[in-house]
C-alpha cells in the first residue's frame, strides 16, 4: 500500500505541472486573449481611473488627500461614512491604489499619480469638474442612448448637476472673459443682464472691469442662482448684482440694458424657439445695446460632440448651434451688425454679437 500511494504521488508531481503546462498553453492559444488584454490596458483601466478620479475629486477626497496622506479613520470621517461601511470604503480606496491613483505608506493613503495630484489642486477645480460631467452625463447618453429611444425616454433639467455644470464651463473662462472684456464700456456706467449665471464668475470679472456697472444675473435652476448669490455676497458685490431664479423667456421689464451676455448655454432653449428667445433678449435692451452670446457649436472635438448628444437626448433644449444658424437667428431676431468671431483657436466655440438699433414693439 505504501509503495502504492508513493508510486501514486510521484505520477500527480510529475502530471500537474504538465497539465497546468498544457491549461496555460490553452488560454494563451485563444484567440481572444490578444484583444481582451488591448482592451483591458488601452481601454477598460482607462475608464475605470476616470471614474474614480471623477468620484475622488467630487467627494473632497483628493483635496483631502494633497493635504497630508490620512488613514482610513480620517477619510471616513471626511465622507462621513459609519463603522459598519468602512470596510466597503477601504475597498474603493484600495480600488484607487490598484489603478495607480492613491498609494499606502504607513498605514495611510496618499496621492501617487500625476492626474490625481493635477485634479487635487484647487486651481485646477474646472478640469476636475469637466472629468465629472463627462462620466456622469456624457458616458450615460452614450450608454443608454438605444435603449432611452426604444423606452421613449429623455433627460431632463434634474438629470443634470447645475453646480458642476457651473464648474466645468470654466475650463473656457479665460476666453471667454477676453469675449466680455471686447464689448464692455470700461469708464460709463452699464447695466448688465447675465442669462444663465452659474456661478457668477462672468458676472464678477464684468464688475472687475467697470465698478460702475450695476447687473441682474438669472439662472433657470434655483439651486444655481442661489450659489450665485451666495458668491456675490461673498465678492463684496451684493450691492451691486441682484441674483435670482429666472427665465429670459418670462422676464417682464422695461427695456434697460445695455449689455446682455448668455454664455453657454443657448442649446438649453429649443431649436424653434431660439430666435424668439433671441428676441427677447433684444427688447430687453435700450436702444445701442448688445447681446454677447458665446457657445460650443457642432462640428468640434468628441467632447463637444458628446455634450451634442446629450442635448439630442434631452426633453428640453435641443442640439449645439451651427455657426451659419445662430447668425440667422440673430438677424430674424432683430438684430443688426451682426459677428461671430472664433474664440478658441482651432475649436468650435464662438462669440456671437448683435446689437438693438431700435426698440421692437413686437
Amino acid at each position: 500500500m505504501d509503495v502504492l500511494n508513493l508510486a501514486t504521488a510521484a505520477r500527480n508531481r510529475i502530471e500537474e505541472p504538465v497539465t497546468g503546462l498544457l491549461q496555460i498553453l490553452k488560454v494563451l492559444g485563444n484567440p481572444r486573449l490578444p484583444v481582451l488584454l488591448a482592451l483591458s490596458k488601452g481601454f477598460i483601466e482607462p475608464t475605470y481611473r476616470l471614474a474614480f478620479l471623477a468620484s475622488a475629486s467630487n467627494t473632497g477626497v483628493l483635496r483631502c488627500l494633497a493635504s497630508r496622506p490620512c488613514d482610513l479613520e480620517t477619510l471616513a470621517e471626511r465622507l462621513a461614512v459609519g463603522p459598519a461601511e468602512k470596510h466597503r470604503l477601504r475597498a474603493w480606496l484600495d480600488m484607487g491604489v490598484k489603478l495607480g491613483d492613491l498609494g499606502t505608506r504607513e498605514g495611510c493613503y496618499q496621492l501617487a499619480s500625476l492626474p490625481a495630484k493635477f485634479l487635487a489642486q484647487p486651481q485646477n477645480d474646472a478640469v476636475a469638474a469637466a472629468l465629472e460631467e463627462v462620466i456622469r452625463f456624457h458616458v450615460p447618453a452614450l450608454l443608454h442612448g438605444p435603449r432611452m429611444l426604444r423606452d421613449g425616454e429623455r433627460f431632463s433639467l434634474d438629470d443634470q448637476d447645475g453646480a458642476v455644470i457651473a464648474r466645468s464651463t470654466r475650463v473656457v473662462e479665460s476666453f471667454v472673459e477676453a469675449a466680455v472684456d471686447q464689448n464692455l464700456e470700461r469708464s460709463l456706467p452699464v447695466r448688465l443682464l447675465e442669462v444663465g449665471c452659474g456661478s457668477g464668475t462672468y458676472v464678477r470679472h464684468a464688475a472687475r472691469r467697470n465698478p460702475r456697472l450695476t447687473a441682474l444675473a438669472i439662472d433657470m435652476q434655483k439651486s444655481v442662482a442661489d450659489q450665485a448669490a451666495a458668491n456675490m455676497s461673498a465678492w463684496g458685490l451684493a450691492d451691486q448684482v441682484e441674483t435670482r431664479q429666472g427665465d429670459l423667456r418670462e422676464l417682464d421689464m422695461e427695456p434697460q440694458f445695455d449689455l446682455i451676455t448668455m454664455h453657454n448655454n443657448i442649446y438649453y432653449f429649443p431649436p424653434d424657439e431660439r430666435v424668439e428667445t433671441l428676441r427677447r433678449a433684444r427688447r430687453l435692451l435700450a436702444p445701442g445695446g448688445k447681446l454677447l452670446l458665446t457657445t460650443s457649436c457642432q462640428g468640434g472635438n468628441a467632447g463637444l460632440e458628446a455634450l451634442n448628444l446629450w442635448f439630442h437626448f434631452s426633453d428640453f433644449g435641443g442640439p449645439l448651434p451651427q455657426e451659419g444658424e445662430l447668425t440667422a437667428q440673430f438677424q430674424e431676431a432683430g438684430f443688426t451688425d451682426v459677428v461671430v468671431t472664433q474664440v478658441i483657436p482651432g475649436e468650435q466655440f464662438r462669440a456671437c454679437t448683435g446689437t438693438n438699433a431700435r426698440l421692437a414693439p413686437n
